[in-house]
This record gives C-alpha cells, sequence and structure tokens, in this order.
C-alpha cells in the first residue's frame, strides 16, 4: 500500500480545501509523535505553523507525499507553554518550530539550537548569540547584514580555520515586512498586490498559490484558457531567472561572454512577460478566478518568434559555458550537498534536484494546466555548484520546449471566471513550482469565510540551511559562489 494509506492525517490533493473540522487534532505531543512517523515513513514538511485559539494555540501540520501525489494535514489542541520538539528526530522542522516559537512563545522543548528566525521580531524570549567556535586558530568572518548596492539585509558569520569554514551561520529578517500578519483578515483591496510582493522575482509562482488557494476555498476552478496563461507565465518567470542566475554565476567565475550575454538574454525574457500581461515580473496578471490579460493572435504570434531566438541565443552563450575548461573546473566539488542531507533538511526546488531527488511539484502535485501538460523533471546527481548551474541549464531547455509546445495547443479563448464567496472555517493548501522550488499557501478562514491565518512557505525558508552546508570544508572565498549557486530570497524569507 502507499504510505499515505497508512495517514492519521486527513487528505487532500494539491490546490484543495476541507472542512476544519475535518483536520484530525491531538494534544500537542501527540501530533509531533504523529508528524514524524509521517515524516519517518517518507513524507516531507511542507508548512509548520501556529493558529491563535481559545486562549493558546494550535500547531498545523502540512506534509506531502510525493510518490503518491498527496498533501495531509493535522493539527494540535489549543495549548501553551512547551511541546517537545520534532527538530530534535527531523532536521527539517528546526526554521518552522523557531517560527512558531518567534511569533507564538510555544517553546519545542529540546531543540538543538533555539532562537528567533528573524532579527528582533516576535514574542519569544530572545538568546540571540551566535555559534561559536573555539580554538586557537579559529577566527569569525562577518560579513553584513548591510551589503553594497541594492541588495536586502542578512548577516553571514563564518568560523574558519585558516581559509576553511569550519560553520556558516546565517541572520535573516532585519526588514520585519510582516505580510503574513497583514494578510489576516483578508481578502482586503490590497491584498493580491502583497502577495505579488512576497517575493517579487516569484510574483507568477505566488500569485498562482494565492489565486488556486482562494479558488480552492470557493469550490470554484479557473477557465482551461486562464489555467493555460498562468503556466506560460510561470515557465517564462522561470526562463529569466534560471538565465541571469547562469549569467551571475559567470560573472563569478570571471567568464564575462557568458555573463554578458545572460544578462541581456534575462532582460529577453522578462520583456516576454511584459508582452503577455503589460509587466515584466507578471504582476497584474493573476487573480483568484482567472488572469486579468489573455493573448490575442498577434501577441501570441511575437510571443513564439521572440521566444525562439531568444532560447537559440541561451543555447549558444550556455555552450561558451560549458565548453571553458576554467568554468568547469572552478565550479565542480565547490559546495557540494549530499543526498542524504538534502533529504534530512527538507531542500526543495533546483537546490534539491541538483543533489539527486527527483522533487518537483509540476510532476509530484500537479495541479492547473500541468495536469495536462509537464516539462521533464531535471536531476543532476553531485549536490556541488556545477550539479545547480547544470540543473538551471536543463530546466531552461525543458521550460522552453514547453512553451513552444504550449503556444500552439492553447485552449480556445473565453470569459474569466470570477469566484464565489469563500467558504466558512476550511483550511485550503496549494503547492506551486517557482523557480526557486516549492511555493506553498496554506489558508485557514473564520466564521466570516474571511482569512482567520494566512501562511506562506517560500522555498527560501527550506533552503538556506543548504547554503550553510554547502560552505563546510570549502573556503571561505568560496561563498560568494556557493550564495549566487543557491540565489535564495531575502524578502521571500522575511515574511
Amino acid at each position: 500500500m502507499s504510505p499515505s494509506a497508512h495517514t492519521s492525517f486527513a487528505l487532500l490533493a494539491n490546490a484543495t480545501g476541507l472542512p476544519w473540522t475535518e483536520v484530525p487534532e491531538w494534544p500537542a505531543a501527540e501530533l509531533v509523535r504523529a508528524t514524524a512517523a509521517e515524516l519517518g515513513r517518507g513524507a516531507r514538511l511542507c508548512a509548520w505553523f501556529g493558529v491563535p485559539d481559545d486562549g493558546g494555540v494550535r500547531l498545523v501540520a502540512i506534509v506531502a507525499f510525493d510518490s503518491d501525489n498527496t498533501l495531509a494535514a493535522g493539527r494540535s489542541l489549543p495549548f501553551t507553554g512547551a511541546y517537545p520538539s520534532l527538530t530534535a528526530s527531523h532536521p527539517q522542522a528546526h526554521l518552522f518550530e523557531r517560527e512558531v516559537w518567534e511569533q507564538h512563545g510555544i517553546e519545542p522543548a529540546g531543540h538543538p539550537w533555539l532562537k528567533p528566525v528573524r532579527r528582533g521580531a516576535g514574542q519569544a524570549p530572545a538568546p540571540r548569540e551566535f555559534f561559536r567556535v573555539d580554538g586557537r586558530e579559529v577566527h569569525e568572518v562577518a560579513v553584513g547584514p548591510v551589503h553594497a548596492g541594492i541588495i536586502e539585509p542578512g548577516h553571514f558569520r563564518f568560523h574558519c580555520a585558516g581559509e576553511e569554514v569550519l560553520h556558516l551561520e546565517i541572520a535573516l529578517g532585519y526588514q520585519h515586512r510582516g505580510i503574513e500578519a497583514a494578510l489576516a483578515g483578508g481578502p482586503h483591496r490590497h491584498t493580491l498586490v502583497q502577495i505579488e510582493a512576497a517575493a517579487g522575482d516569484s510574483t507568477v509562482a505566488h500569485a498562482s498559490a494565492y489565486a488556486s488557494v482562494q479558488e480552492a476555498l470557493s469550490g470554484t476552478e479557473a477557465p482551461l484558457r486562464a489555467q493555460w496563461l498562468r503556466a506560460l507565465a510561470l515557465e517564462l518567470e522561470r526562463l529569466a531567472n534560471h538565465t541571469g542566475d547562469l549569467g551571475a554565476l559567470a560573472g563569478d567565475v570571471a567568464f564575462l561572454p557568458a555573463s554578458a550575454a545572460c544578462g541581456k538574454l534575462r532582460g529577453d525574457y522578462l520583456n516576454l512577460t511584459a508582452l503577455l500581461c503589460g509587466n515584466r515580473f507578471g504582476r497584474t496578471l493573476v487573480r483568484p478566478g482567472g488572469c486579468r490579460h489573455d493573448l490575442g493572435p498577434e501577441r501570441l504570434a511575437t510571443l513564439a518568434t521572440r521566444l525562439r531566438t531568444a532560447l537559440a541565443e541561451t543555447d549558444r552563450a550556455a555552450g561558451w559555458l560549458w565548453e571553458a575548461a576554467s568554468v568547469r573546473s572552478r565550479l565542480e566539488n565547490t559546495g557540494p550537498v549530499t543526498t542524504g542531507q538534502a533529504t534530512a533538511i527538507g531542500l526543495v526546488g533546483p537546490a534539491a534536484r541538483a543533489c539527486g531527488l527527483v522533487r518537483d511539484v509540476r510532476y509530484d502535485h500537479p495541479s492547473g494546466w500541468y495536469r495536462f501538460a509537464q516539462a521533464p523533471v531535471a536531476v543532476w546527481p553531485s549536490g556541488d555548484c556545477y550539479a545547480r548551474a547544470r540543473v538551471r541549464w536543463l530546466e531552461i531547455q525543458r521550460s522552453g520546449q514547453f512553451l513552444l509546445e504550449q503556444l500552439s495547443l492553447g485552449p480556445e479563448e473565453g470569459a474569466l471566471a470570477a469566484p464565489l464567496p469563500t467558504a466558512p472555517d476550511t483550511l485550503a493548501v496549494a503547492l506551486v513550482e517557482g523557480w526557486r522550488g516549492e511555493v506553498c499557501h496554506a489558508a485557514l478562514t473564520g466564521p466570516d469565510g474571511r482569512h482567520r491565518r494566512y501562511k506562506i512557505t517560500d522555498p527560501s525558508f527550506h533552503n538556506w540551511l543548504g547554503l550553510a552546508l554547502a560552505l563546510r570544508g570549502q573556503a571561505v572565498s568560496d561563498f560568494p559562489l556557493c550564495n549566487k549557486s543557491f540565489n535564495l530570497s531575502y524578502c521571500g524569507f522575511d515574511l
């Protein structure tokens, strides 16, 4: 039997909901044991968050059974004080538990390194000291939180023996953005704008997850034409960012031809998104119930022509990159993460697939247009900077081919539906494979049908620890290259 057949959690498909009363509840310690049992049987943690209730806090767990294309949800009874830490047995829970402690003051007893996730935020009594490595030859290198240019704040503290990194601690959350708190009581007039700004370079991914959640809460489905348009925009978003990342990696290893070419091509792909909806980052395109813009025959033909040109130029620029021995020697064996480490900490997206994990929401939990058409999952086994670059290149090729096929196969034009009022006391969950990886949105409505709690998990929340592991045993000078090979979001982490 499949793993999900044995679960004591409530099962649901991606982009669906279920009544809050149908989510099984246990005392907090029992929820931890039940979640640990699911993770031990191959599930992975998508979200773990608190919901204030009856003077206490309920813990909510959302797990994914990828092999079964199934999600599952469980919750605790309201409580205060402490509960046994899930992190002690399953490291992928470590940030989730720290975040719940920070936001609600609920302590995961036995957590191996309990401190707030975001600098200076929340209710938690705050031991803010950094991890220390002692020794006569050990020294610390601190970077940030203020960086040059327009990069967002983040602090990186390296513990080094000579040039070798023994440990990297990453401290983020200096902006205190408060998006999740602002979403409570919604949808408001400004909710969609806030969703699109959760991680601006993943606008389409987050907007699509939000729209899917709202449609699940209202018992509606976007028309096929709208689902098709969302898939086009999501793959264009992937093309733009992966191409930009290849250029940035080329720049970090001083290979300027590919760096310059890919920087220009990123702009070309962004312009194709603007052709689709008038905005280079896809803002204003996706809304609950459908899309605000359609693609007429003339613009469709123009998009296809420009896409073919951009893909051909990207192929040429990538060829320069892979043919250069200096590039390969710099990327190979730099910043490796093992398959076991990736599984234990719950990596998602290209970072996970570069460690040999076949983990892609479009394949594991297809929804929307991906129920009818998919791109092959791109995997590389070595887990190093080279693998993360190669996975991006494979995804550029496969997303490009997907788009060319879909531009000639789109459904007929039709009206875009309006969503119905959302159901009261309902939990809905949607996963979307953004270009960084899994975007998870979970919404719980109250008796009035409005958002009682809205939880967003950006892929960066899963993946920052992967960067820390990649630096262990590496030269401190490898940090810029490793950092760029993950290219994680500061703002997507600070919600």
